[in-house]
């Protein structure tokens, strides 16, 4: 399409419009993240989003569609009650503009938005023309009569305008002076921002950058970007747009959304804080952006997504022995940004693929203390790559490797443990009322003394853990603040067999993952167990999750810092 300026679409913003902001970060996980499949907030969940929202700096939060659904309705009303106060964004009520053949002020969904007392409303509005006529069944010049009245009147009543150009996109290419007027009707009659909305999500970066560029330059209007994830594009598309002229971004928290899902703010955000350096934050915010990506993963109750960009756990862990090489000599070398700037952290992995380096730096992570023991360092890495060939996997279990560690440390010499296990003997009983109970028993010594404990469990897991604890109880008075967080299991393939003929179905080698918690300072820690039986699997698992405990209570550590003291490693029990 060759670049025009037709009279009736070249103009300037209106004058009185208040566009003293430069640019626009807008938040739409309350309206349109909302719309993610197994996303339910309640009412108190959206005012402590907002929260979170607001304290991070976004300029714009979209609080839903007041009228539409009684629970944005009720939002609306407990914020202008003053449970939502604001330091940094302004709260947007979303809707409609008036209904075809119905004066706007006879609306009741326009009339909810004004009820609604946010400050900003943004309007969705078909720019598409085969929506116009076949899902809104009117003509285009009702559909402009229907912008314009429904702008123009919020604007009467003192509320500022942004207008949601709904499958612009898609509408450009098949009738573009339609989907131009849409937006000349908007910002005529009074809206601040132009929004071009990539609906059905299937842009691609170059076609968006070239639309939105092309569109800046026969209008003049304000434009703003809002992509949806279906080609995996919608962070790309996002700054694509930025970078052709787009000075308001729409994004949801974590990229939640319908579909696919919607750009994710986190990365959004952080491509044009570090990559493009838009000040598009309030100072000192940029550092609070991963603790803001897991609270409200915590309160969409969705687990925080490990491999996202900038703000996941693995967003700067290194697993390869080459890049733990490189990063020992400067940290810059393999990652593309200091990760501390988002609130992140660099990590590395001990695997398989690890070499010196990656013990090195693991130790150093964790606090331990092997410099000068390239033999520690040696069998440290020996021991790592043995067992993960039969299925042991330390990349998630950090406490078991710091075992392995300080026993490497100590030469391979059993320092002190909580207990020395005698035996142990679990069975399940399905009893004649159809209830299933397990029973544990263990033998241990511990204190200097023979220590026998029976008890019963939902499972022969849960049953082994209380007579465990039974047992050490009285030794071990910091139990009382051991949980058992997370337990998983998982089947591992015949690759990973003990060489018997053992590794399909019931008879392959089984891995348990035991996260544990101490509810005194809240830390958290990982442990394995690999075994052919999954009770002896678990056995390993809880066997270092409590000398790992028990080594914490000489010299309790900072939660957020892992600890350093001496441990106990718990081998000689397996």
């Amino acid at each position: 399409m060759s670049r025009q300026n037709p009279s009736p679409l070249t103009r300037t913003t209106p004058a009185g419009t208040p566009l003293a902001d430069s640019f626009h970060v807008y938040d739409t996980t309350l309206r349109d993240g909302a719309q993610r499949e197994g996303i339910s907030y309640s009412v108190a969940d959206k005012l402590a989003v907002a929260h979170k929202l607001d304290a991070l700096g976004v300029g714009f939060i979209e609080g839903g569609w007041p009228g539409a659904l009684p629970k944005d309705t009720e939002f609306f009303a407990r914020a202008a009650a003053g449970e939502l106060p604001l330091r940094h964004a302004a709260l947007v009520a979303f809707g409609s503009t008036r209904r075809a053949g119905l004066r706007v002020e006879a609306d009741p969904q326009v009339r909810a938005l004004l009820d609604s007392q946010a400050p900003v409303v943004t309007l969705v509005a078909k720019s598409d023309r085969r929506h116009i006529e076949r899902a809104l069944r009117t003509d285009v010049g009702e559909n402009y009569a229907m912008v314009a009245d429904t702008v123009a009147f919020l604007r009467e009543h003192g509320r500022r305008v942004f207008l949601d150009a709904e499958h612009f996109f898609d509408g450009y290419r098949v009738d573009p002076d339609t989907a131009l007027r849409v937006l000349d009707a908007a910002v005529s009659a009074g809206a601040d921002v132009a929004v071009l909305c990539d609906t059905n999500g299937g842009m691609l970066p170059l076609r968006v950058a070239e639309v939105v560029a092309e569109v800046a330059e026969r209008t003049g209007f304000r434009l703003g970007i809002h992509c949806q994830d279906d080609t995996a594009c919608a962070v790309a598309n996002s700054i694509a747009a930025v970078q052709a002229g787009a000075t308001h971004v729409q994004c949801t928290a974590n990229g939640y959304g319908e579909r696919a899902g919607n750009a994710d703010l986190f990365a959004v955000v952080g491509n044009l804080v570090a990559k493009l350096e838009m000040p598009v934050l309030p100072e000192g915010a940029f550092m609070e952006l991963t603790r803001t990506s897991h609270a409200l993963a915590e309160i969409a109750n969705i687990a925080p997504d490990t491999h996202q960009a900038y703000v996941g756990s693995s967003a700067f862990a290194h697993k390869a022995g080459l890049h733990a090489s490189a990063i020992k000599v400067d940290p810059e070398l393999y990652n593309h940004m200091n990760p501390e700037v988002v609130g992140n952290g660099q990590r590395v992995l001990v695997t398989e693929m690890a070499g010196r380096a990656s013990v090195e730096l693991k130790a150093v992570e964790l606090g331990v203390d092997l410099a000068g023991r390239p033999d520690a360092v040696n069998s440290v890495v020996r021991t790592v790559k043995e067992r993960e060939a039969r299925g042991w996997s330390f990349e998630a279990a950090d406490a078991s490797l710091e075992l392995l560690m300080r026993l490497a440390l100590a030469d391979g010499k059993q320092s002190p443990t909580p207990f020395t296990l005698e035996s142990y003997r679990v069975i399940t009983e399905h009893r004649a009322d159809g209830e299933v109970v397990a029973e544990a028993t263990v033998k241990i010594r511990v204190g200097g003394q023979r220590v026998i404990a029976t008890e019963e469990g939902n499972g022969p897991v849960n049953a082994l853990d209380a007579a465990l604890r039974s047992a050490l109880s009285p030794h071990c008075p910091w139990l009382d603040n051991i949980e058992l967080a997370d337990y998983k299991v998982r089947i591992l393939n015949s690759e990973h067999g003990s060489g018997d003929g053992r590794g399909h179905g019931t008879d392959a080698v089984t891995r348990v993952l035991l996260r544990s918690h101490d509810t005194a300072d809240a830390h958290s820690w990982t442990t394995v167990g690999v075994h052919g039986n999954v009770v002896e699997a678990s056995w390993l698992a809880l066997v270092d999750a409590l000398t790992f405990a028990d080594a914490r209570q000489a010299q309790p550590s900072d939660p957020e810092v892992p600890v350093a003291e001496p441990m106990s490693a718990s081998s000689a029990t397996r």
